[in-house]
């Protein structure tokens, strides 16, 4: 859904307009007071922690297998039909889980699947008139976009924090070592039991979920965004897992020569010099030989490793693709079909 540039005021735009001008030092510009500023904050936060309050839940966690141990985290419902997205390390080796409302209602939840490589799972349980949170939409985000968290820390049910988006794009090492591309870094004060919890904008529309922070360091804490996280949710939900492609070749992140990268009108320099073709692999099936250097896929750059695992974790497994590659400074094309990764 189309982000309106309007979120990112804070929800003041309505405020000023609705008042007249008043000159001041000459100019017919609109002026209020830090105490009208502070009440219109208020007010933002509190309409969406309002709005979205109803569809966050606790997640409670026993791992019988360890004499009942048990865990806790924080997740929330994104669809009518009772999906609830969740952190991966919140539900990860569970053999129990119960899903908590606001007004005290508890309910038993099924693990529909799990994706370590993003921190994210999907949960799901059966409740009549259940409430949902609207998924944004990640990219639209700006740097000083008001950001607000609900979640559990330390158990402390639905506890609000706020700040802002620090910054975007960054990477985060998940547990299994995997980098999460794409995620939102904040100034929202995230704690133990945070983790699965919504972070929205101003109209209580989810942009990102709590993962992690960073100790003892304050005020920087990540979330992955809601982009990722809707992908995600819908390959868990449709296949139990994500969908991976391979190509089946190691490589390495170079710089293309200046004279190269004029010649074949590249807009920058990186590339993927191939440093290994595996055998019986798509990349060996379609051609592509040890010192080639990928430049391209299907009509979009890749300029590194990282474009290119991007690209693999996208919904494109048995697709057939038009790889670019550089052999001896001269382009040449092949076809492709990415294989699952096992």
């Amino acid at each position: 859904m189309k982000y309106m540039k309007r979120n990112h005021t804070l929800n003041l735009s309505d405020s000023i307009n609705s008042r007249k001008a008043s000159p001041r030092n000459g100019s017919s510009a609109p002026h209020l007071s830090d105490a009208e500023l502070l009440d219109a904050y208020s007010n933002a936060v509190v309409h969406a922690v309002e709005k979205a309050g109803p569809a966050v839940v606790s997640i409670s966690v026993k791992k019988r297998r360890w004499l009942n141990q048990g865990g806790s985290g924080s997740g929330f419902v994104f669809t009518p039909d009772g999906f609830i997205l969740t952190n991966s390390h919140v539900v990860s080796g569970a053999d129990d889980l119960t899903v908590q409302f606001k007004d005290g209602d508890s309910y038993e939840a099924e693990l529909v699947g799990n994706d370590p490589d993003t921190d994210l799972a999907v949960l799901r349980i059966h409740r009549e008139e259940q409430t949902h949170l609207e998924l944004g939409d990640s990219s639209a985000l700006k740097v000083g976009q008001l950001a607000i968290a609900i979640g559990n820390p330390y158990g402390f049910q639905h506890s609000v924090t706020t700040g802002v988006i620090s910054a975007l794009g960054r990477s985060l090492e998940a547990k299994n070592g995997r980098l999460i591309h794409d995620v939102i870094q904040t100034d929202a004060a995230l704690n133990p039991g945070n983790s699965g919890g919504p972070l929205v904008d101003s109209n209580a529309r989810v942009v990102g979920l709590n993962t992690a922070i960073i100790l003892p360091a304050q005020g920087i804490a990540f979330s992955v965004g809601v982009n990722t996280a809707h992908f995600v949710a819908g390959q868990l939900i449709k296949h139990g897992k994500v969908r991976r492609a391979t190509m089946g070749i190691l490589g390495q992140n170079i710089d293309v020569p200046e004279r190269t990268v004029r010649m074949h009108e590249l807009d920058e320099s990186g590339g993927i010099l191939v440093s290994r073709v595996m055998d019986n692999s798509p990349a060996k099936d379609a051609g592509l030989l040890r010192g080639d250097v990928i430049v391209g896929i299907s009509g979009e750059r890749i300029t590194s490793i990282e474009v290119l695992l991007k690209m693999l974790a996208q919904d494109i497994v048995g697709n057939v693709l038009s790889i670019w590659v550089l052999r001896d400074g001269e382009s040449k094309y092949f076809t492709i079909m990415p294989r699952e990764r096992k």
